[in-house]
């Protein structure tokens, strides 16, 4: 691949630069004047939308339905659970006022959700009829952070989050592992990522939860990126909110509650995932824009009718897709679809006409062909669309699997570490081994893996548990 873009810093040089670079000139968002707080521009919040979209779907099709929550959370509420409000209270954003005068009770604008839900399902459920209770909304939430950067952590961001009740634990255990493998399928089908899944250490577990399920993905630079949670919070909540039901046999008994969640994070994934030196390179599938037709000679009217007529076809066939007839030279466009990592371009020009042709080239690998300019156009057009998605996937994917390793010793996790990726490693559960980790090589465990029978890497106790180690964003 040669570089074009010399507006672009080259991921080798600096990967953090190269990222914001691209967010920038690929016109996906634009900074705001208050720190931490971006504005999402038109392509950005379109790549969004079709995350969106596509989880909605699938939320439905499961019997979640959407709700919404106030912006506002009573700091009474927040600390009604122990364990969450001490997780989120360094991050809260508090409002002391309402116009000029103070208020009675401060109020946090939202770091997440969990009390407003729990708040009202207190005052709807009362019988096992009721049950189960499976919604989620769509937001922006607030948590103050220190260091931003956009999409990946932001003081605001938006996502989806789900709460559920239900009346077993067994069906909550159930909703909690259906929502991480729901999260895993989008991940691989729409955005053409791998992730790697699993349930998160005590440690590194959500506030409040009892369980927190994890998926990871590998970012091109070696970091991985915690990508979207799902947790299972048992009846903690629900007996500190009184979340409570009378059952079959007329007895009173607390809801089992879970929690879900992905944001715009995932747009940041799939930049650092698949995009190169001269801008992005988005998988079709949640690419706003998936062809672009590009006219040579514009001014010919045989080359403009031609260019309708082929993007008539190709939105019959369900593909998104762009006529650029903007008052630009060929090869400017040709650069700027590229910078917006458009997965195919198709080039019309009078002799394209004539010969009956088109050319066509792919954004992912850069190979130009030929395609006839007929009936099956668009079906050709559509397969070559699959294809990249297939394999932008398998590209990914081995870039995953060449980069998880295995460490037997402190040493040994330290050089495989300087590699990226993953490294499983031997661990006993200890809390003290675990932040030792961190403090030598900042770096954190990502999340359980299979069992196997060892010695903890850090103190050398037996132990059958094994856990990722990662350096991440």
């Amino acid at each position: 691949m040669i570089k074009k873009n010399d507006a672009i810093t080259a991921r080798k040089v600096d990967f953090s630069r190269w990222y914001t670079d691209l967010c920038l000139k690929a016109e996906l968002m634009d900074y705001s004047s208050v720190k931490g707080f971006i504005i999402y521009r038109p392509y950005g919040y379109a790549i969004w939308e079709n995350i969106q979209k596509y989880l909605d779907d699938e939320f439905k099709k499961t019997g979640h339905q959407n709700v919404y929550m106030p912006l506002l959370i009573p700091e009474s509420l927040l600390k009604k659970e122990a364990d969450h409000v001490l997780g989120f209270a360094p991050e809260c954003a508090v409002v002391t006022k309402g116009g000029y005068e103070n208020l009675e009770e401060n109020l946090l604008i939202r770091p997440t959700s969990e009390t407003l839900f729990c708040e009202h399902y207190a005052k709807v459920v009362k019988s096992y009829r009721d049950l189960p209770k499976k919604y989620n909304q769509w937001c922006s939430v607030v948590r103050w952070e220190k260091t931003t950067r956009p999409f990946l952590r932001g003081s605001e961001f938006l996502w989806q989050e789900g709460h559920t009740i239900h009346e077993t634990e067994k069906e909550a255990r159930k909703e909690t592992l259906d929502m991480l493998e729901i999260y895993k399928n989008m991940a691989k089908d729409l955005l053409a990522i791998p992730m790697i899944t699993g349930k998160k250490t005590e440690k590194e577990k959500f506030a409040g939860a009892i369980e927190t399920y994890t998926m990871e993905s590998l970012m091109q630079d070696g970091k991985v990126l915690q990508s979207g949670t799902s947790h299972y919070f048992g009846q903690g909540f629900a007996k500190a909110f009184n979340i409570s039901f009378l059952d079959k046999e007329n007895k009173q008994q607390y809801v089992y509650q879970t929690s879900w969640g992905a944001s715009t994070r995932l747009i940041g994934a799939t930049i650092m995932v698949h995009s190169d030196d001269n801008g992005l390179i988005l998988p079709p599938k949640v690419a706003p824009i998936q062809v672009i037709i590009i006219p040579i000679k514009q001014e010919d009217d045989e080359v403009i009718k031609k260019t309708n007529q082929v993007k008539l076809a190709l939105e019959k066939e369900g593909i998104r897709v762009s006529i650029d007839t903007s008052i630009k030279s060929p090869g400017f466009k040709f650069n700027e679809a590229e910078m917006k990592g458009i997965p195919l371009r198709i080039e019309i020009g009078p002799k394209d006409i004539l010969n009956n042709k088109c050319v066509v080239v792919k954004r992912f690998d850069y190979q130009k062909k030929e395609l006839p300019l007929n009936e099956n156009l668009a079906s050709e057009v559509s397969n070559l669309l699959d294809d990249i998605q297939d394999k932008m996937y398998q590209k990914a994917k081995d870039n995953l699997d060449s980069h998880i390793y295995e460490a037997s010793s402190l040493d040994d996790l330290e050089n495989k570490l300087k590699l990226g990726g993953f490294v499983k490693v031997a661990w006993c559960g200890d809390l003290k081994c675990e932040e030792e980790i961190k403090d030598k090589y900042q770096a954190t465990t990502r999340c359980l893996c299979e069992d196997k029978k060892s010695k903890c890497i850090c103190c050398g106790k037996k132990t059958t548990t094994q856990v990722y180690i990662g350096k991440a964003y």
